[in-house]
């Protein structure tokens, strides 16, 4: 139940708005949005593969140095997610939890995640090659071991991840799609929270974050219609006030500067319903 405080600005955040118009913010590390979209909703794959979920959006920005496209090309064969291989066995070594990050931008926030959990391995989905090369040079940069990248839609890999294979999963940032007629391209459709909760163990954690009125209410109300997972937070400052253990990155500050509040939500695996 919520109470007190965290009650007083609630329902500022779960209010839907309808037929927003595009802010044009950029996401997450100097991207520019999408004008082709994303939608997270559809049976059939027009992307690089030939069959899976339906996506729209662009996969490729502005031209790539050549340094990029030399890390493309050498190092992201070398930590690109295996469908065929366990979880465990493409890390060099055991790690003591497992994290997801879905459409990590940039990638400064998992770099800074793996960073700080160099025991723990992280799987970062994106399938925005700016991004993809972006990552993979925060890796070499800061000598990163322990992240393996999906370089596509992250739905593509949840058939082969175990049963409560993982410690948690952040979607940080996602793209809002504000338009009402736009919604079932926001990526936390049901298909995707039943995942989550299939792949989160018990007690484990889902981290999600947005500057955006219609993502931050979109979010919150997908993962608390949810019946397995349950909101940690027992005061505003809980969803106002960024985690002390989330790396900062630069798009959180520009955000802040810009008087584009974030909001931060924590939802707890729950423990497993009895048969």
């Amino acid at each position: 139940m919520v109470t007190g405080d965290l009650a007083g600005g609630l329902g500022m955040v779960v209010t839907m708005t309808s037929d927003t118009k595009s802010t044009g913010a950029e996401k997450p590390d100097g991207q520019k949005p999408d004008t082709e979209g994303r939608d997270f909703s559809g049976s059939h794959f027009s992307g690089s593969r030939s069959s899976g979920p339906r996506f729209y959006g662009r996969r490729k920005g502005r031209p790539l140095r050549q340094t990029m496209q030399g890390l493309l090309a050498d190092k992201l064969p070398t930590v690109r997610f295996d469908l065929a291989k366990s979880v465990a066995e493409q890390f060099a070594a055991p790690c003591a939890d497992v994290f997801l990050e879905i459409g990590f931008g940039g990638g400064e926030h998992i770099a800074g995640l793996a960073t700080q959990r160099p025991d723990a391995g992280f799987i970062g989905a994106e399938p925005f090659i700016n991004g993809v090369a972006s990552l993979l040079r925060h890796m070499q940069d800061d000598n990163i071991e322990n992240i393996r990248i999906w370089d596509d839609d992250v739905r593509l890999i949840f058939a082969s991840l175990a049963d409560a294979s993982l410690a948690g999963a952040y979607v940080m940032f996602p793209d809002p799609w504000p338009k009402k007629r736009h919604a079932r391209r926001r990526i936390l459709q049901d298909d995707v929270m039943n995942s989550l909760a299939r792949l989160i163990r018990p007690g484990g954690s889902l981290v999600m974050a947005s500057d955006d009125p219609t993502a931050k209410s979109w979010l919150l109300q997908a993962a608390m219609r949810h019946p397995d997972f349950d909101w940690t937070a027992r005061c505003a400052d809980d969803w106002q006030k960024r985690p002390a253990d989330l790396p900062a990155t630069r798009y959180m500050k520009k955000a802040e500067n810009e008087a584009r509040r974030p909001a931060w939500f924590i939802f707890r695996r729950c423990a497993l319903r009895q048969a």
